[in-house]
């Protein structure tokens, strides 16, 4: 299965002067000369990634030639308008320290801002200058997907590829498919978004919990993922599609297309989802733009909850959030998926394409999830949370077969 998001904030510090009694201020204590030597050898390190210039990289580390040129490599493909350091805290031993680091950077032609990643990075001083020992993700962050490997970056229409351990063809193919996503969920819901995607491809599902911050055991069968800022503005940056390879690559072509036309709906659907849209809604909808104009029948992309439904067990309200947990049991897993697409897909039909994108868009723009969707089915679709659940629940049975007591 596919579709999971997470919400990833990034914080921006504010340095503010406080004026005192009288007419004077105080001042913000000067950093020391430490700190100011290792921030210009920050500054130098990210002018080096930007400028490609490897010569001038491997001038401010100290590491073994060799896992320099690695780290430097890993990057090389990578597409970048922006790359710096901000050093946040420094503590001193001697000839050592250990710098807390704030790294922003952004991918050209897609982040409208900086992501940011929290870094630790070990220094040494040799001859009266610091260099960098190591660099690594703080404690509990996430990795960057060249630390997993060599990244290989693939352009297509309205996406970009970056892959770890894949050659540039194999990426094509995830380009194309994202590329025939990207007009597939403008057409369903419209053109208000930035129309173009990230997705992230590392080498196995392991290199997939890194990129989260997640074990493996959380992803695996999960196709892909999508990460974003809920409710995310022009100051956000790019969602990440993170596809799980081992999941997906055993997919046919029908179900690649579908994941990416998922994934892609979590992109276009970001600023109007927030803590108020329930799973059921934003995971159904998903699916929705992914199987619209397939010609797929219920039958076909809903096996889980058909059986369930044929066995007596039909669900006798709408999937909640807990049912979606990766670590869950697989199949209550899938029925929780197909509960909300065909969900939506009874909206689309019975009330009309534009009423579930205006309802999708309603239970979003509440300020919380108490009595969000109640509100939307009452001011949009005109009718009550007993009457939605017990018209689901007919159209469970019309499309799925008997069973709903």
């Amino acid at each position: 299965m596919s579709g999971r998001w997470r919400v990833r904030a990034g914080a921006a510090g504010l340095c503010l002067s406080v004026l005192l009694l009288g007419t004077s201020c105080s001042a913000e204590k000067p950093p020391d000369r430490d700190s100011t030597a290792v921030q210009r050898l920050l500054d130098r390190r990210a002018d080096a990634v930007l400028d490609r210039d490897g010569a001038a990289y491997r001038a401010t580390d100290s590491g073994p030639l060799a896992r320099r040129d690695e780290a430097f490599e890993n990057l090389e493909q990578v597409p970048l308008s922006s790359w710096d350091y901000q050093l946040d805290h420094l503590t001193r031993k001697g000839t050592r320290a250990t710098a807390a680091v704030q790294l922003r950077y952004r991918l050209d032609g897609y982040d409208r801002a900086p992501v940011v990643a929290s870094r630790t990075l070990d220094l040494e001083r040799r001859g009266g200058r610091w260099y960098v020992a190591a660099e690594r993700p703080a404690d509990k962050a996430t990795q960057q997907l060249w630390e997993q490997g060599e990244v290989t970056a693939v352009r297509g229409e309205r996406s970009l590829v970056l892959g770890v351990g894949r050659s540039a063809e194999q990426l094509r193919g995830y380009a194309d498919l994202a590329d025939r996503a990207v007009p597939a969920v403008q057409d369903a819901w419209g053109p208000d978004w930035a129309r173009r995607v990230v997705v992230l491809v590392p080498g196995s599902v392991d290199g997939m919990a890194g990129l989260l911050g997640a074990s493996a055991a959380s992803y695996q069968g999960i196709a892909a993922v999508t990460t974003g800022e809920a409710g995310g503005s022009n100051k956000a940056p790019a969602d990440r599609i993170i596809v799980n390879p081992d999941a997906y690559d055993v997919l046919g072509d029908f179900g690649k297309q579908v994941v990416l036309t998922h994934e892609t709906t979590h992109v276009a659907t970001r600023a109007a989802t927030s803590a108020a849209t329930p799973l059921w809604l934003s995971e159904g909808f998903a699916d929705w733009v992914g199987y619209r104009g397939s010609g797929r029948t219920a039958v076909q992309a809903a096996p889980e909850l058909r059986r369930a439904v044929q066995r007596g067990e039909a669900p006798d309200a709408l999937p909640g959030d807990d049912d979606f947990g990766f670590a869950g049991d697989a199949g209550k897993l899938a029925q929780a998926y197909e509960g909300g697409w065909l969900a939506c897909r009874m909206i689309a039909e019975q009330w009309g394409e534009r009423q579930l994108i205006d309802f999708y868009r309603a239970v979003g723009g509440h300020k919380r999830r108490a009595g969000a969707v109640e509100g939307a089915l009452r001011d949009v679709l005109k009718t009550s949370p007993e009457k939605f659940r017990a018209r689901w629940q007919a159209y469970l049975r019309a499309e799925l077969g008997s069973g709903i007591g």
